[in-house]
């Protein structure tokens, strides 16, 4: 058996403001839909599942985040989860710059949980609450460039 990771899926408060801060930081809308009936109701396990979609791409084509907007049932507002809690909690990116990652996300009003990390010289890094209070840790590799 093969196996092949798709993409990742996000539900988001705001949809338009999620696909501003990925796109802004580089990655591309791949498509746009609103999902609903029978079909949706059976994939997902939700009745009356209905739901606005994007699928955004990362510029080097290997990574997919979806993120959903629900219209119904009401989304559930939840504690933003730490980074110690179990589960899925966070989505990690590459950057060239981080400097220049960092002064787009404050464009949008998001700005490290502590400060930027060194890593023994190979990585800075940081994580920092997006759209939605998605974790989203950046990461420069030193040793390139």
């Amino acid at each position: 058996m093969s196996i092949k990771l798709e993409n990742v899926g996000v539900a988001v408060r705001d949809l338009e403001e999620a696909i501003a801060f990925f796109t802004d930081l580089g990655l591309t809308v791949l498509g746009r839909d609103e999902i609903s009936g029978e079909w949706a109701d059976t994939a997902v396990g939700l009745d009356g599942n209905h739901a606005r979609i994007a699928v955004l791409q990362t510029p080097d084509g290997t990574g997919q985040l979806e993120f959903f907007e629900y219209i119904h049932p009401d989304a559930i507002e939840r504690d933003p989860v730490l980074p110690n809690e179990i589960g899925m909690h966070r989505v990690a990116f590459s950057v060239d710059d981080l400097d220049e990652a960092l002064a787009i996300a404050a464009k949008h009003g998001f700005h490290p949980l502590r400060g930027v990390a060194n890593y023994q010289d190979v990585y800075k890094l940081t994580y920092l609450r997006g759209p939605s209070d998605i974790l989203v840790m950046l990461a420069q590799d030193l040793t390139k460039g």
